[in-house]
């Protein structure tokens, strides 16, 4: 009954939102599709990052190109406000950002393609020139019906592009390269080739062991696109920093606190095995790991258990908090996480108030030199209580933190 329900909602979606949106808007906008060269970047982790450095090779390269992500959105350098709540967001502002970027003389577009939008069509129409797949982890199976399902719904998106760079390391490899034949035209892993100068770049700028596949999979989608080697190695080095993304907040207080959008089990796991791996490198293993979270409300519950687990294991304190408990009880979530934990139960600080929650990591529990990280939120500039969103930044709120002695 549940399968039926779903596939019904599939078709639902495919008249309400592909022929009834994005159908017109297509039309509105004379196909701007088919004068761009689109390409996309999707998985569970590290789409962002991925299809922002990928934008930024090109861009490096002198590429006419424009991008479309979670963070933001560009055409070639300005960037657009969009207004976007989601990733993939409806098909009729999709369209007229497409036909924007086309009308200003864009060639490539990349795109950030989410397994949400996919399955509610709202990338209807749309046909990829290259997209890679970064990895299929834990996550969104409160709305897909379980993991081979939203590996599934990953998959067709794959199947929309001419030619596919996997990631050999997933578990889903086997299975993705068989399914997409032909069209799977390279892969990479964290031992594959790589040109010095390029591996020097992604080892200067990339300190984590994720950034760095990140990094592996945009150059074999430059790669694919004839951009030399030294071009891509120059876009390694000059890459910006994304807000939300391992990002440093500089402070007067010699605390290492970061902010990070990390909010799946093997988001979490990368980002705390990432910081502890730069803790042992500075020589700061002495040194303390505080990680602050919590889980968003109307996402996958089964998810809860294993990030409480993967924090107590990894980080040396844990403070749990909200994040978007919209109309679920905060500390119903909070329990929830908690009843993951098997051992290390003294390491973890219980607050359902967020901003407390960073306050108390920052001015009660950290040392000097301590490493915090505030995790989930990452470049989102809102929270959501009860249903109503209300203006929220962990940046903001770590900086006021961190302005208090």
């Amino acid at each position: 009954m549940q399968f039926l329900i779903y596939r019904v909602k599939h078709w639902w979606h495919f008249f309400k939102t592909g022929l009834l949106q994005a159908l017109p808007a297509i039309i509105h906008n004379h196909f701007p599709q088919r004068q761009l060269k689109l390409i996309a970047i999707t998985g569970t982790d590290g789409k962002t990052t991925s299809a922002t450095l990928l934008y930024h090779v090109l861009k490096t390269a002198g590429f006419r190109v424009g991008l479309v992500t979670t963070v933001s959105a560009y055409i070639g350098d300005q960037q657009v406000p969009t207004g976007f709540h989601v990733t993939t967001p409806q098909p009729k502002q999709l369209y007229r950002f497409l036909a924007q970027a086309r009308d200003k003389g864009i060639d490539y577009m990349v795109l950030e393609i989410t397994s949400h939008g996919h399955y509610q069509f709202r990338d209807f129409g749309l046909r990829f020139k290259l997209a890679g797949l970064t990895n299929i982890s834990h996550e969104h199976l409160d709305y897909h019906l379980n993991l081979a399902e939203y590996a599934r719904v990953k998959l067709a998106i794959l199947q929309s592009a001419q030619q596919v760079v996997l990631n050999e390391m997933d578990s889903y490899f086997n299975l993705f390269k068989k399914s997409l034949g032909r069209k799977v035209i390279a892969t990479y892993s964290s031992r594959s080739y790589l040109p010095l100068e390029v591996k020097q770049a992604m080892e200067q700028r990339f300190p984590e062991k994720f950034n760095r596949l990140n990094a592996r999979l945009v150059y074999e989608l430059a790669r694919l696109l004839s951009v030399e080697t030294d071009l891509i190695a120059q876009g390694f080095k000059t890459f910006p920093v994304v807000p939300g993304r391992m990002e440093l907040i500089t402070n007067r207080r010699q605390l290492h606190v970061y902010i990070d959008f990390a909010h799946t089990p093997n988001g979490l796991k990368a980002s705390l095995s990432a910081l502890k791996q730069i803790m042992r490198q500075k020589g700061d293993s002495q040194r303390r790991l505080i990680a602050v979270f919590g889980a968003a409300s109307k996402r996958d519950l089964t998810k809860r258990p294993l990030m409480g687990k993967i924090a107590t294991q990894l980080a040396d304190l844990v403070v749990l908090t909200a994040e978007d408990p919209r109309y679920e009880n905060v500390w119903s979530i909070i329990r929830q996480i908690k009843s993951g934990v098997t051992s290390g139960h003294d390491k973890i600080a219980s607050i359902a108030d967020r901003r407390k929650a960073i306050y108390f990591a920052i001015n009660r529990l950290a040392e000097k030199g301590d490493y915090i990280v505030i995790l989930g939120k990452g470049h989102e500039k809102s929270i959501n209580y009860g249903g109503r969103e209300y203006p929220w930044s962990d940046r903001q709120v770590a900086e006021e933190a961190l302005a208090q002695y």
